[in-house]
């Protein structure tokens, strides 16, 4: 910027506006031109922007309250966009003072020194953002400041003097925004002191009492089972946030794909590999059948994250065949859903029966409901086609498998390989050129292979975990072909 002196600030005739004006302003300009806010937010559209929308206009301090993955930080960090480019401050200024509304010793000793001639500095909005993750060990002299002896002895003064104190990180958001991420995880007594500050705006350290009117907008983040497990937000402070913002997970698998999509980190190479909308609605419904699964405790929820790091296994998976295999293209199949089991049980917490079931066969579970659920986008239910009247468009296929054959497809197959062995199967080719004739050779494998998973989860086929893949046979002969222990043997003799 050319102003560099408090004079020329003033004849510019420069108006200073505080933070929550400054937002509110853009955010009215914003919303008269019909500007996109907070791009990349998806699914919020109807629920959370338009009342974040409505706190900033009420100039609001703001409590985002939901679930983890849901958004929450990256909405808080997405404010920025709508402060000023750039704002004014007395040059040295700790706490970048207005020049036209000084606020420390520092500042107004320097106006009161150099009238027009105080050097002035500009700050980017970028440089406006603070954030700071709550924790336990969280301390007063962190956020709000300390009296720093060393300084005081340096420069000769008393405890008594402002000078003293070294400020702490919301001070230094003077102007900005500040977010505290988990806000239930911050002690009481450190609670209590921010409410003090947004309350009384005064800073109360070791004794020492400073009446400094900060001009912050504070963006507060909390989880709901924060409030039993691990802390509470006091009460004081709580009532004096005065938005409280519900998020939530997608609504539909569509914003849920487009949000994996969006935030999955493929290279160029990744890219290239051939994805089915079958796998990408997949992926996305596993998720939603985590978030209904007796097995998941809910309180703590089935971030958004699950999907993306899902969908990136899963693209890796595939990516390792064609290196291993030395092929120059593949494409994603449903063996490779194998891939994701890392990506599901690093994400989910279980309650007890899922303790006793154990997180992989939750994980393939969840991979087989949601099977079971897509599968009668694309074909006949199994369970009523083998009760009417008409014929079974599966008969073949289970027959097939009540000769006695059974079928591996591993994660690591050839293309040859990996068609040969759908081929074997008869009726199957048959069966996905029945219901969807048009379809290129490569989709035609993957419904190939759908259907046996799809058939498994009616129970018209049993299904194997293989390290890396999965084995189809008949039912019949699974039940009566199970391994016996010891203890087992011994019953029957």
């Amino acid at each position: 910027m050319d102003i560099k002196t408090l004079g020329e600030l003033k004849a510019s005739n420069y108006i200073s506006l505080s933070v929550k004006d400054e937002l509110r302003k853009n955010l009215i300009k914003q919303l008269q031109q019909k500007e996109l806010g907070f791009e990349g937010i998806l699914g919020y559209d109807e629920t959370v922007i338009p009342e974040l929308q409505t706190a900033i206009l009420s100039r609001h301090n703001v409590l985002l309250l939901g679930l983890r993955g849901q958004a929450k930080t990256r909405i808080a960090r997405l404010m920025v966009n709508l402060l000023d480019e750039y704002i004014p401050y007395v040059a040295g200024s700790e706490i970048f003072d207005d020049p036209l509304n000084p606020i420390s010793w520092y500042a107004k000793n320097e106006i009161a020194t150099k009238g027009d001639d105080t050097p002035i500095l500009w700050q980017h909005r970028s440089e406006r953002y603070t954030e700071k993750l709550a924790t336990p060990d969280v301390t007063v002299a962190d956020l709000i400041g300390d009296v720093d002896p060393i300084k005081a002895a340096t420069l000769k003064l008393t405890y008594n003097d402002e000078r003293v104190i070294h400020f702490g990180l919301i001070p230094r958001a003077h102007r900005g925004i500040f977010v505290i991420n988990e806000l239930p995880d911050l002690q009481a007594r450190i609670q209590v002191a921010l409410f003090n500050m947004l309350q009384e705006k005064d800073i109360q350290i070791r004794g020492f009492k400073l009446h400094l009117p900060l001009d912050i907008q504070f963006v507060f983040t909390a989880n709901p089972e924060d409030y039993t497990n691990r802390g509470s937000i006091v009460t004081p402070l709580k009532d004096r946030i005065e938005s409280q913002i519900l998020t939530h997970y997608p609504k539909t698998v569509e914003i849920s794909r487009k949000i994996t999509f969006q935030e999955a980190k493929l290279t160029d190479e990744q890219r290239l590999i051939e994805v089915d909308g079958l796998v990408k609605d997949l992926i996305e419904q596993v998720a939603f059948e985590a978030r209904k699964s007796e097995f998941i405790d809910q309180k703590s929820g089935v971030s958004a994250r699950l999907t993306i790091s899902a969908y990136e296994n899963l693209i890796s998976n595939a990516e390792r065949r064609m290196l291993i295999n030395h092929e120059k293209s593949t494409f994603v199949r449903l063996a490779d859903l194998s891939g994701i089991i890392p990506a599901v049980t690093g994400k989910i917490e279980l309650v007890y029966e899922g303790e006793l079931e154990g997180p992989a066969k939750v994980a393939h579970t969840l991979i087989g409901k949601a099977i079971k659920h897509l599968f009668a986008r694309y074909f006949p239910d199994p369970e009523r086609a083998k009760k009417s009247k008409t014929a079974n468009p599966y008969t073949k296929i289970t027959e097939w498998f009540t000769e006695g054959n059974t079928i591996d497809i591993a994660d690591d197959l050839k293309s040859d390989q990996y068609k040969k062995r759908l081929m074997d199967v008869e009726g199957l080719h048959e069966l996905v050129q029945k219901f969807h004739p048009k379809l290129s050779e490569n989709q035609t494998l993957l419904l190939m292979e759908f259907v046996l998973h799809g058939l498994a989860e009616f129970s018209q086929l049993s299904k194997n975990f293989l390290t890396g893949g999965f084995g189809f046979s008949d039912m019949f002969d699974s039940l009566f072909n199970v391994d016996l222990t010891d203890e087992d043997e011994d019953d029957f003799r």
